[in-house]
């Protein structure tokens, strides 16, 4: 299996005013400019369409410089990665303004890349004050994107080729053990010395896994982070301090890219800004919804993501 990476881009965390009466009553020229239209969300939307677009278009070896039409390639692979992107931040997005969370749309990131682009990311302007909103806004973007995301590695698969390995080149994709498990229903065994070509579309969920995967990093603020924090409070920190040193490992016996991910952390905080209610036990729902965050990272993770 043949393809390469995105970096997702985790959520920023919000900054942390102090609230009084006055300042909760916004001036007439603030609520105007909440009312303006988002228009720099949009264009690095489209522009992110495009530059998918051409990725997914080159990856077929379309020649779209000279045939410009060819760029109808790349569509299947876009909009599938768009659409597992788009769902995940707005999972967050919606999350938050459930939660009185003021949070702006989605910005996407257009990129001259292989795939076209470096993700998504959301900003939020006001602080997360309770466990209850912190696990709901962390937890939500990796559900969602991991439910389309299966979703495309199953279709995707079903328009993949099994081929004999001899006619691969490029980098082989490792294999995480949700992404075996659809496979397996799919495909089936693959003959030994044959391997699956992706179609776009499982290329692009097998994408939509690994950036789940990298978010849901238990250390930090990533998502990740904010949901260890929710459920281990301020146990949390053990967690991301084993986490470091295993990162490292995998860095040296599998995938290199895991040293960048062992550095951020140490450069950006390992530590998660406390909410108000630190030490109070989440409820059962809350407690389920943090398991299965966690249970998705160990299905979605693999590795050695990239083999040579």
């Amino acid at each position: 299996m043949e393809r390469p990476s995105v970096h997702p881009i985790p959520i920023n965390e919000p900054v942390s005013p102090s609230i009084t009466d006055s300042e909760s009553i916004r001036s007439g020229d603030e609520v105007q400019a909440r009312k303006q239209f988002p228009w720099v969300n949009l264009l690095l939307f489209i522009a992110t369409i495009f530059t998918t677009i051409l990725a997914g278009a080159l990856q077929q070896g379309a020649e779209v410089f000279q045939h410009p039409a060819a760029l109808v390639q790349g569509i299947p692979f876009s909009f599938t990665l768009m659409a597992i992107l788009l769902t995940h931040e707005m999972g967050h997005y919606l999350t938050s303004r459930y939660h009185g969370v003021s949070a702006t749309l989605p910005y996407f990131i257009p990129a001259p890349s292989i795939i076209g682009t470096f993700g998504a990311f959301i900003r939020m302007t006001s602080p997360i004050l309770s466990k209850r909103a912190l696990i709901d806004i962390g937890a939500s973007g990796p559900i969602a994107g991991f439910v389309v995301a299966i979703i495309a590695v199953a279709v995707g698969l079903h328009y993949s080729q099994v081929v004999e390995v001899s006619t691969l080149k490029g980098i082989k994709l490792g294999t995480p053990l949700i992404f075996s498990m659809i496979s397996g229903l799919t495909i089936g065994p693959v003959p030994v010395n044959y391997d699956v070509l992706l179609h776009p579309i499982a290329f692009a969920g097998w994408i939509g896994m690994f950036v789940t995967a990298l978010n849901l990093i238990p250390i930090g603020q990533l998502d990740g982070g904010h949901v260890v924090y929710a459920v281990f409070g301020r146990r949390h920190r053990t967690l991301s301090l084993v986490m470091i040193p295993t990162l490292i490992l995998l860095g040296i016996y599998g995938w290199p890219g895991w040293f960048l991910w062992a550095i951020l952390p140490l450069i950006f905080g390992i530590n998660h800004p406390p909410v108000l209610d630190s030490d109070s036990p989440l409820d059962r729902s809350r407690q389920i919804i943090g398991w299965i965050s966690l249970a998705i990272f160990v299905l979605t993770f693999t590795p050695t993501p990239f083999m040579g």
